[in-house]
């Protein structure tokens, strides 16, 4: 072969090379740009977000253990005589009392309550039913301050307002419909055919109910139970609008110090706010153990 045949050869191999060589679009790559742009933005914004949040939370505890801080990087010196002064200034022992007494009866009557009601609307077909599901969870959607006047309002009538009952039932508003969207989907999963089966085996409504059906609902009992125990911890506005002096939970008696008349130290405050997070954080991190945030119980319908 002739040395222009070979480099005639060596250019059409290199000519064939190039072609076989993945290329890459300049639309797709105008587009990649935008997305990772994006992504850097979001994590950016979450980052931020999350670090504001332990600034203001380290702030706040730095404070609650400071002898004084004014001025400085760092507190003057350390101790912790704010927290044995916000528990006797704010009275905490009688206010920590009245929230485990407000939040046990809310979660004890809210799933007596709820899950016969979250039964009946798994297991029940009726005209109407979508309608009774919005009707029980309209409290969940609209705010609480919509329906918490009027129902102060009411209370207050009836004698009810500052009372512990009055403060209990009007938590129980938002916690019945909170576990009856929890409980229902749950139940939904169980198989109606487990309740034939039972009879066929001579089991009564009792039976039924100790032996087959209460050790299926005890797992969503439990994450329902904590799921409302939390939430009513953290409800301000309606246990605002109904409490009186000696029936204020914790979170309405940290805002009474933080702007009710009269001189208080900030740190006595702060100290009262890390006991307040660290209570909540707490029944938090117990409810995480058996409730998963990012699984929702729900029913695939089969397509028929």
């Amino acid at each position: 072969m002739s040395a222009p045949q070979r480099n005639t050869a060596g250019l059409h191999g290199g000519a064939s090379m190039d072609t076989e060589r993945p290329t890459v679009s300049p639309s797709r790559a105008s587009i990649r740009l935008p997305q990772r742009l994006w992504k850097c933005i979001v994590w950016a914004g979450v980052v931020f977000f999350l670090l504001n949040v332990l600034l203001l939370i380290a702030t706040v505890g730095m404070n609650s253990i400071a002898t004084r801080w004014f001025g400085t990087p760092l507190p003057q010196g350390f101790t912790l005589h704010w927290y044995a002064q916000a528990w006797r200034d704010f009275q905490l022992s009688s206010v920590l009392w009245v929230t485990f007494e407000v939040v046990g009866a809310v979660v004890v009557l809210a799933v007596v309550l709820g899950v016969p009601a979250a039964y009946a609307l798994a297991r029940a077909q009726f005209p109407g039913k979508r309608i009774a599901m919005l009707v029980f969870l309209l409290p969940l959607m609209v705010p609480p301050v919509t329906y918490g006047i009027p129902m102060a309002t009411a209370m207050y009538r009836v004698g009810l307002a500052g009372t512990l009952p009055g403060v209990i039932l009007a938590n129980l508003v938002p916690a019945l419909p909170f576990v009856i969207l929890v409980m229902t989907p749950f139940i939904e999963q169980i198989d109606p055919n487990l309740e034939s089966a039972a009879r066929i085996f001579g089991a009564n409504t009792l039976r039924y109910f100790r032996y087959v059906l209460l050790p299926l609902l005890v797992p969503g009992m439990l994450s329902a139970a904590l799921l409302v125990l939390v939430r009513t911890i953290g409800m301000f506005e309606l246990t605002f609008f109904t409490a009186g002096p000696d029936t204020q939970t914790l979170v309405v008696a940290l805002y009474y110090a933080v702007f009710s008349t009269g001189v208080r130290a900030p740190q006595s405050i702060d100290a009262m706010a890390m006991i307040y997070m660290a209570i909540t954080l707490a029944w938090v991190l117990v409810a995480l153990q058996f409730v998963s945030p990012t699984q929702l119980v729900s029913r695939v319908k089969e397509q028929r």
